[in-house]
């Protein structure tokens, strides 16, 4: 008996899904509820899980097919020794099995049957630097490997492929020449969204940046003297996000222009300051919101931060996670960026940019010094913000990072 595997109900108002991923082959045998495709929406990424054990049968849906809600992507036939159907053996088995190129000598059949299924992006890396994808421990959901994961291995030297395959893999390369081949990647679902909003917030808001710097001596010394008593008390370590975090907050309370949107012709002001936080995941940078910021301690903030990461690095934020927001907080200095001038995320109508500490020369009391700097980049909707408004946000946030203790007395 064939059971049907149809999209599941993606969200609020998300009606279709691109297939990114099938997890298992046609003829494999799947569990119940293990997942079988991954499904990219225009925010997250969804793993289907199966709704019977069994083999997978027929493929209906194919990679990068748009589908709706409610729509056939697989069947399933029931019972541990159900067979596959033939017609289920779809184009790319029939290519997996044909003569392999020689590179593919450290990317066997058998590898990417088991735990080791590897995304195209993840399989091209592999064969390009000859690596050996089973020392290489995935991060991913049940154990995938992650572009990540690679680089990150690729960094250490821990994953290289036996003389032998390498040498056979790079010898067609030697005697070529330099390569001038091209790759065609369709852009995913997210990609596309992302780059849809992007524009759209260049073409609707009237953006400008406005640009402070701040002296991080003092939270950097606080970090230092507290974070093992503070990762040994909240069990998360202390990073910078909740200092940031609560100064935006309080800057939000005395600017709350800026933690307000345009609805129309009405302005909408929030009490509440929800606050998205950019966090780097498999496909991209996403932006999963901590709910009533204002509120939370700087543990709190850090354990939400924390708990996302570690979804958005295994796939699992949800539409939830991501929905709404007031104001984002986006941190390009974790990958080196000096400055930068951020796009807002509408109906948002500021972001702020945080860039990497470096130490510069500054001047106190009169005296040359030097001391761990960081530039602050504020962009915002000028239909609503004055240019008053986010210089004296800036500012606020800058004091009470210069000075914590404002934090703690809420000043």
């Amino acid at each position: 008996m064939a059971t049907e595997v149809k999209v599941p109900t993606l969200g609020e108002s998300v009606t279709e899904a691109t297939v990114g991923q099938w997890l298992k082959k046609p003829g494999e045998a799947v569990a119940l509820d293990e997942p079988i495709v991954s499904l990219e929406t225009d925010k997250v990424a969804v793993d289907v899980p199966a709704p019977v054990a069994g083999t997978l049968g027929d493929i209906i849906a194919k990679e990068g097919d748009t589908v709706n809600v409610g729509a056939l992507l697989a069947t399933i036939n029931e019972g541990a020794a159900a067979a596959a159907a033939p017609a289920a053996v779809p184009a790319a088995k029939a290519e997996a099995a044909a003569p392999a190129p020689a590179a593919s000598a450290t990317v066997s059949d058998d590898e990417e049957g088991g735990n080791l299924t590897l995304s195209p992006a993840v399989r091209r890396l592999v064969l390009e630097h000859g690596l050996d994808p089973s020392k290489i421990k995935g991060t991913g959901k049940d154990g995938r490997l992650t572009k990540d994961d690679v680089t990150a291995a690729m960094a250490s030297g821990t994953a290289k492929a036996s003389e032998s395959a390498a040498s056979t893999a790079a010898a067609p390369a030697a005697s070529s020449g330099p390569s001038r081949g091209q790759e065609r990647v369709k852009m995913t679902r997210l990609r596309q969204t992302v780059a849809k909003r992007l524009k759209s917030a260049q073409e609707t808001a009237a953006l400008l940046t406005t640009f402070n710097d701040v002296d991080m001596t003092a939270v950097i010394e606080a970090r230092a003297k507290y974070k093992d008593l503070f990762e040994k008390k909240h069990g998360v370590r202390l990073g910078f996000m909740g200092f940031f975090t609560k100064a935006v907050t309080m800057a939000l309370k005395d600017i709350p222009a800026v933690n307000a949107q345009i609805e129309g012709d009405e302005i909408v002001y929030n009490d509440f300051a929800d606050i998205s936080v950019a966090v780097s995941a498999p496909n991209g940078l996403v932006v999963p919101v901590i709910r009533n910021a204002e509120s939370l301690s700087v543990a709190e903030i850090e354990k939400t931060i924390g708990t996302y990461g570690k979804k958005a690095k295994e796939g699992q934020l949800t539409m939830e996670d991501m929905k709404g927001g007031t104001f984002t907080i986006s941190n390009g200095g974790v990958f080196g960026s000096l400055m930068s001038t951020p796009i807002i995320n509408p109906p948002q109508s500021a972001v702020l940019g945080l860039h990497r500490i470096e130490d510069r020369p500054v001047v106190r009391d009169g005296q040359v010094v030097v001391r761990p700097m960081m530039y602050l980049a504020l962009s915002y909707d000028h239909r609503l913000i004055d240019g008053r408004e986010a210089v004296t946000f800036l500012v606020a946030v800058k004091n009470a990072i210069e000075d914590p203790t404002r934090i703690l007395i809420d000043l």
